[in-house]
């Protein structure tokens, strides 16, 4: 409904990378990410038992293994470890756990977090490919691995696991979908429809800080005219530019 960004996408289909202005600081969030899930996930217990320990354990070696199998997983396909992929595969790692973290042994929230640290570089390179542009990951993130670790409960229930088990999980990811694809996109058709969704062009060239509030978050940043300046027909970005590298890692920023 909203589209890509403008100049993500080049006329041949490449992926032009758009990275964010600050790595070490999207680190930083991840790493406040991982530590607020030992609240997250023991907290939902609602109560200081015998299973917030494994709870702890699990969830800690689920972000482990995402981050480091993510790491891996680009290093092998692109030919250098990726910041960006590894901090995604973390979180990666985390949603995948959430759902089974009370009910799966700790070298199953591993392979959990470690199929989820997989997934999420191939997740984040098929929406690429078909053009939907996700700055942060956050489909491949949370809806891919928030999948995967729903049917996950099923498979590594410690206390075993059946078709019926497998098939009720499937049922509740069916469902979760359907209802939030379908009420979404109803939602974001009916603001297109009426107050609009997308902010015109220059305000997206200009930035939404000044477009918003007239002011600029990043005033030292600025975008090159060659990359991004508009063609006189308005086009953007201009047909004679020359393309960026197709990689698409460094155009993913962790997920919030």
């Amino acid at each position: 409904v909203l589209g890509p960004r403008i100049g993500k996408y080049a006329k041949d289909g490449k992926v032009k990378p758009i990275p964010g202005h600050n790595l070490p600081l999207a680190a930083l969030g991840v790493f406040i990410l991982w530590l607020g899930w030992f609240g997250f996930n023991p907290g939902s217990t609602t109560a200081a038992n015998k299973d917030i320990a494994m709870i702890f354990v699990n969830t800690n070696l689920a972000a482990a293994a995402g981050a480091i199998l993510a790491m891996i997983t680009a290093w092998a396909k692109f030919g250098k470890p990726d910041a960006g992929m590894s901090l995604n595969g973390a979180l990666a790692g985390l949603v995948a756990i959430t759902s089974p973290c009370a009910t799966v042994a700790p070298l199953s929230a591993v392979i959990i977090g470690a199929v989820a640290g997989v997934i999420v570089v191939f997740s984040v390179l098929f929406f690429d490919r078909i053009k939907v542009d996700d700055p942060v990951g956050a489909i491949s993130v949370h809806g891919v691995n928030g999948a995967w670790g729903t049917l996950a409960a099923g498979i590594f229930n410690m206390g075993g696991t059946s078709a019926k088990i497998i098939g009720v999980q499937l049922l509740g990811i069916s469902s979760c979908f359907l209802w939030a694809f379908g009420t979404g996109l109803i939602m974001f058709k009916l603001i297109e429809k009426t107050v609009g969704l997308r902010v015109s062009p220059e305000e997206e060239m200009e930035g939404l800080d000044y477009g918003e509030h007239r002011a600029s978050a990043y005033p030292d940043f600025q975008v090159t005219s060659s990359i991004w300046a508009p063609a006189e027909s308005k086009e953007y970005p201009r047909e004679d530019e020359e393309d960026l590298p197709e990689a698409a890692l460094a155009a993913t920023q962790p997920a919030h």
